[in-house]
């Protein structure tokens, strides 16, 4: 029956509890049109295979959200996934893909009291238990039976009752869609800050300056914290500054890249806490020999399963190092996160630096898969209503 329109009469309104992908009822005359609707969808199917298609509208079960997407934004946990292929935990193809994402409320189903249609809304990608050991240890980022959820490419997203429950927020007015968006990847980078123990005139380093790399260094800058941010090129080390690094290392006008970092540390003794968001093996090096004695090392950046570091075990030991990692974020998080971007305080608009429409998806991550330098992008925001003007 798909894409194949009905026409019947009036008195057969019960209908659609046996067709209930049939969605859109449309009055006409003495006859009642009952369309199955489709949505296009990105679809992940394997490694850099991801195709725009046409697939029927999800419908809302008890508890859940239909949200029509305004805005969703490419992130680089995306393109690491688009590149493997999958994700250990969050995705295993074929499935739709992305996760940050904005929108409004098209239906609310059966129980749901919090949202209503129209609402401007931002979906979170996950939502714990609660009730396992981690989410009682207040590990709720670990969570045995963390739900998540993906599919903010399209046009429509269904919202799962525990999603809807613990981790969809009501945008204000006046915040724009691709605003409201950031959260996601922002409640990661605050959870991060925390964890490190961050505080007021501490000096961080900050290895990587994509999207999150970036995002940890306007948020410590915000924070009253001394950043040094550690790139590859020229651009990079521009927008570092833009986004609050007081000091850049280039690495490649750089011989010693740790010494150079070291050296831009009061006393040369290295940094408070150095923050590693590149995801190899030579920048978690990097990030243990910048870090002071006494300091604490946040991997970050996760590489691919079975990679393999070397450290120093004598200067990890005596120097009394804190080596921790940050994965994900929690409820308590993305609020924080959500408050800073609607705060004003964040720069938002700076982080957006490509508009495109649903269809460009595919091309989209083919041309982030193909970047060599100078491109300057940091996140491309996709609108499947088409770009505002």
């Amino acid at each position: 029956m798909q894409g194949v329109a009905l026409k019947i009469a009036s008195s057969c309104k019960g209908l659609n509890k046996l067709f209930p992908e049939v969605r859109e009822i449309v009055p006409g005359n003495e006859k009642i049109k009952w369309i199955m609707a489709e949505m296009r969808a990105a679809v992940l199917y394997g490694k850099q295979d991801l195709r725009l298609e046409r697939i029927v509208i999800p419908t809302p079960e008890a508890g859940e959200l239909l949200v029509r997407v305004k805005a969703a934004l490419t992130c680089g946990t995306d393109l690491k996934v688009y590149r493997r292929g999958y994700h250990a935990r969050m995705l295993k193809p074929p499935m739709r893909f992305g996760h940050e994402v904005a929108g409004v409320v098209e239906e609310v189903g059966e129980g749901v009291t919090a949202f209503r249609p129209g609402d401007r809304v931002v979906v979170l990608n996950s939502a714990p238990c609660d009730i396992c050991f981690f989410c009682t240890h207040n590990q709720q980022n670990l969570c045995e039976d963390l739900l998540f959820n993906n599919g903010a490419y399209a046009e429509f997203l269904r919202v799962p009752a525990r999603i809807v429950e613990k981790n969809t927020l009501i945008i204000p007015e006046g915040i724009p869609f691709e605003h409201a968006a950031l959260t996601e990847p922002l409640a990661c980078v605050v959870r991060g800050i925390e964890e490190s123990g961050t505080k007021a005139g501490d000096t961080m380093i900050v290895i990587g300056a994509g999207s999150i790399g970036l995002m940890f260094m306007h948020v410590a800058e915000l924070a009253g914290v001394n950043v040094i941010a550690v790139v590859k090129r020229e651009d990079q080390a521009v927008t570092a500054r833009l986004f609050g690094a007081r000091s850049t290392v280039q690495v490649n006008e750089t011989e010693d890249v740790v010494a150079a970092a070291r050296a831009l540390t009061p006393g040369g003794r290295g940094a408070d806490i150095v923050i590693e968001a590149v995801a190899v093996p030579v920048t978690w090096e990097w990030a243990v020999d910048m870090v002071r004695k006494g300091g604490v090392v946040n991997f970050f950046g996760g590489p691919p399963s079975g990679t393999k570091v070397q450290f120093d075990t004598n200067r990890l030991h005596y120097g009394d190092i804190t080596l921790k990692a940050s994965f994900h974020h929690t409820p308590a998080t993305c609020r924080t996160a959500f408050d800073l971007v609607t705060s004003g305080r964040f720069k938002c608009a700076e982080y957006i630096t490509e508009r495109v429409e649903l269809d460009e998806v595919p091309a989209v991550f083919a041309r982030m898969m193909d970047r060599k330098g100078g491109s300057g992008g940091i996140k491309t925001a996709v609108f499947p209503d088409g770009v505002p003007k």
